[in-house]
């Protein structure tokens, strides 16, 4: 599942063959403050929403200290230990992607997609140890169909480990590869899902920021998982604004490349990227260089083929609107605008909710953990969790309160142990 985690990989010309980067700070990505390159424009700075802790002065409100003994109780406590390692799905310069199998309790023999991240990796820089803080907390709190699950956060001295759902579709990524191009009708089935999942993250107050084929994944039956929460802002109500830097080159918005702030507008540019290049077999604005693909994404006239539908021609050009007003979905209406477009006029949105349309491409499973549609660089690896000596002190672990186990996990364990009563022959009765 190497969607869910940042792979640094290089960008090659035309559609890639590997990941595309994408750019947030130094080690994996660029920093807002070290890149000078467009210091001149305009400096960002990190938001910081104040905690409200006027609740605590109501009499009624019952002070309950969370420690890990409340929150992971000694007789449910989760830790690697309890997962088989099968193989790795994705790797990184954080750590990697593993696809394992519980080896006890109520979930055992279940299939799951463990994300293994370093801390002294992340605890360099302050951002991503607060971007890998919200990406849990993220997952944790925002429920959706269409939105990839977690069931454990735990963690050791040196490592943070996320257990979350294996989605065996593999990535879209990987699908547009082998396609090249989509079908008008099979974009629509994939974008029309993308946008429940990003207005749901809207209506949560989430700004996503990093939309591109390598963060959604199918699931078994081929239908749509957003993952990949490390660059999402949240607590963004209406015309709020945020000034990071972040994303992938590719799909991110003008706003944020000229660093004047930006809201879930962006989310909809980098949607109109991402039809552009199911449709066409590519993203709209590229280049063999960083700063020349920011020059045309910032300045370049879209060029749009031919052979497109006039409805799907127009829906691009109305998310791809450098001013952000203009845009298609920038409105106090959010995602009801594109849903309200002629490209998805013969869409039921009820249907699109309830995952009631077929999808076009339908994974062939051959088990619960086929990892056949996972790129063999990384599945031909040896599944290992390698020890780590960096260990960060836990009186100054930034990671407090890390730990989480679903609720439907908590269900499942704390319900009764049932025998099944032994069979046994009937009785025979002599006079």
């Amino acid at each position: 599942m190497a969607g869910i985690f940042d792979l640094d990989l290089d960008e090659p010309n035309g559609r890639p063959t590997q990941k595309r980067q994408r750019y947030e700070d130094e080690s994996v990505m660029y920093v807002e403050e070290d890149d000078h390159e467009y210091d001149n424009i305009i400096d960002g700075a990190i938001d910081s929403v104040p905690p409200s802790s006027s609740y605590m002065a109501d009499p009624s409100v019952e002070a309950i200290e969370l420690d890990e003994d409340v929150v992971n109780p000694p007789n449910m406590r989760v830790g690697p230990n309890d997962f088989d390692l099968l193989r790795v799905l994705g790797k990184g310069g954080y750590g990697k992607v593993l696809q394992v199998k519980k080896n006890s309790g109520a979930d055992k023999d279940r299939i799951f997609a463990m994300k293994i991240l370093k801390k002294a990796s992340l605890i360099r820089n302050q951002k991503d140890t607060a971007h890998t803080k919200a990406e849990r907390n993220i997952l944790e709190s925002v429920k959706s169909p269409f939105i990839c699950d977690l069931f454990y956060a735990f963690q050791t001295g040196g490592k943070l480990y996320l257990i979350l759902e294996y989605l065996s579709g593999g990535e879209l990524f990987v699908h547009l590869e082998r396609e090249g191009i989509l079908m008008e009708d099979s974009a629509i089935f994939y974008l029309s899902e993308i946008v429940v999942a990003l207005e749901h993250l809207h209506r949560q107050g989430i700004v996503y920021r990093d939309l591109k084929p390598e963060n959604i994944l199918l699931d078994h039956r081929g239908h749509v998982k957003l993952t990949d929460f490390g660059l999402c802002k949240e607590a963004i109500e209406g015309d709020q604004k945020t000034h990071t830097f972040c994303g992938t080159i590719e799909y991110m918005a003008p706003e944020i490349l000229l660093r004047i702030g930006h809201g879930r507008a962006v989310d909809w540019w980098s949607l109109g990227a991402l039809a552009f290049d199911m449709l066409t077999g590519g993203p709209p604005f590229t280049s063999d260089s960083r700063k020349r693909t920011i020059d045309k994404i910032l300045k370049s006239r879209l060029a749009l083929p031919a052979y497109l539908t006039v409805e799907a021609r127009d829906f691009i050009k109305q998310l791809l609107k450098r001013h952000v007003d203009a845009r298609l979905g920038a409105g106090a209406s959010d995602a009801d605008e594109i849903k309200g477009h002629i490209f998805f006029k013969h869409l039921n949105w009820d249907k699109v909710y309830r995952r009631e349309y077929e999808p076009p491409f339908k994974p062939d499973i051959q088990s619960e953990d086929d990892a056949s549609l996972f790129d063999t660089k990384f599945t031909n690896m040896p599944a290992v969790d390698t020890p780590c000596d960096n260990h960060v002190s836990m009186s100054l672990n930034p990671f407090e309160g890390f730990t989480y186990v679903a609720p439907s996990v908590l269900e499942q364990m704390q319900e009764p142990s049932v025998l099944e009563p032994k069979v046994r022959a009937p009785r025979r009765f002599y006079n």
